[in-house]
């Protein structure tokens, strides 16, 4: 195809892409741009895919969370929000994406993402978990933040092509997974507070292993966060947005600084509830009892936490949303978080105060921790039965 044939097809939220595409056609690099800049960005986009590109041995056992093996290939779509109508959508280079400074997401933060998983199962197929519950939440989070929601089944194409496009990078079975991460934000440029003129649904992906370091079901260390909060009620605590997440990392690089693995905040009203940790929920157990914060708001509906109340309930436990005092936390039996990322994580102690409370043998994972995290991923796997008919076959 022609760069001008390229040109035409490029929607109008990426005007800046559509220009440099109309100038390559005569020969000449962007206004503004002298020829040696825009010939480093071209071979730097183009050292971008080749790093991307899969090496024939991949050592999938030392893989952590993070782009050092990210998908060659990524989906985009945009909509003009004017009249509200999402274009087809289409697969291309993983690469960076064109948008003005004056971005509405840049600038005033409209933008929310998902985080998901595909795995290579015991039945020889790569499947999805749950894919219409994070469809679901972007839609939910993309109305709170005044967007322009993509339907559906549009997310749900995007991420199956994703997954399709990149089945070289979804690791063996139990050695890690594909992560993808759908990103709707306001791409249309605007100086004055309001929503964005367009909007850029994007999904990229990258194989990854476990989140914390030391490994899947090895132990983490929390300490309880007492001056800074994570949400309040009335705010964004409940919606996925982009901004919920840089303000804990003040809280966050300081635990780590002293050894610790994650922060867990309290609520914004008594400084006495758990609400979760930096970015994922939280379980507390108590012999056959199960509880785990309400959602009110504050606290992330998290796919994993639903499913884990579901599952926990399925085997005989009995499962309470509602609120959790720190002290309780640190008279449980254990403590577990869930996420995507983190998928379910044991906790080796919770420091409050200056007190520490370990949980279970030092270094080894707690029981009902172990029993639900060897269930669900199963489940997902295929390696066990899916009575929810939660496992999504891509390919």
């Amino acid at each position: 195809m022609s760069l001008a044939a390229q040109a035409k097809q490029l929607p109008c939220a990426l005007q800046p892409q559509r220009a440099s595409l109309q100038l390559q056609q005569h020969g000449r690099a962007p206004a503004r741009l002298p020829a040696t800049r825009w010939q480093q960005r071209l071979a730097a986009r183009a050292q971008l895919a080749a790093q991307a590109a899969p090496p024939a041995e991949v050592d999938w056992d030392s893989l952590g969370f993070g782009l050092s093996r990210v998908g060659a290939t990524m989906w985009m779509a945009s909509c003009d929000a004017v009249d509200g109508k999402w274009s087809t959508g289409e697969l291309q280079p993983y690469g960076p994406l064109p948008m003005y400074p004056s971005a509405q997401a840049l600038n005033y933060g409209q933008a929310v993402f998902e985080g998901m998983k595909a795995q290579r199962t015991a039945k020889d197929r790569i499947v999805l978990f749950r894919p219409d519950a994070n469809a679901d939440r972007m839609i939910e989070g993309a109305k709170r933040l005044s967007m322009v929601p993509p339907p559906k089944d549009l997310f749900l194409e995007a991420v199956t092509k994703v997954v399709e496009a990149n089945a070289d990078w979804v690791p063996p079975q139990g050695k890690g997974s594909l992560y993808l991460r759908p990103l709707l934000m306001g791409s249309g440029p605007i100086l004055g507070l309001g929503p964005a003129p367009a909007y850029t649904l994007v999904v990229y992906c990258a194989s990854v292993g476990s989140y914390f370091k030391g490994g899947q079901l090895t132990p983490i260390d929390l300490i309880v966060e007492t001056h800074f909060h994570r949400a309040a009620p009335g705010g964004m605590g409940g919606t996925k947005c982009a901004g919920n997440y840089s303000p804990v990392l003040v809280t966050q690089l300081a635990a780590k600084k002293n050894g610790y693995s994650d922060v867990v905040y309290l609520d914004a009203k008594t400084d006495t509830y758990l609400e979760e940790v930096s970015s994922c929920n939280i379980f507390v157990v108590k012999g056959k009892t199960i509880r785990t914060p309400p959602l009110k708001g504050t606290i992330l509906p998290g796919v994993t936490r639903r499913s884990i109340i579901e599952l926990a309930r399925s085997r005989g436990y009995t499962v309470e949303e509602e609120p959790v005092s720190v002290t309780e936390a640190m008279e449980a039996d254990e403590i577990f978080t869930t996420g995507t990322a983190v998928v379910v994580s044991p906790v080796g102690s919770l420091t409050y105060e200056g007190k520490r409370r370990q949980f279970g043998e030092p270094g080894q994972p707690s029981p009902v921790a172990l029993e639900l995290y060897d269930q669900l991923t199963g489940l997902q796997q295929e390696r066990y039965p899916d009575p929810f008919g939660w496992v999504y076959p891509v390919c």
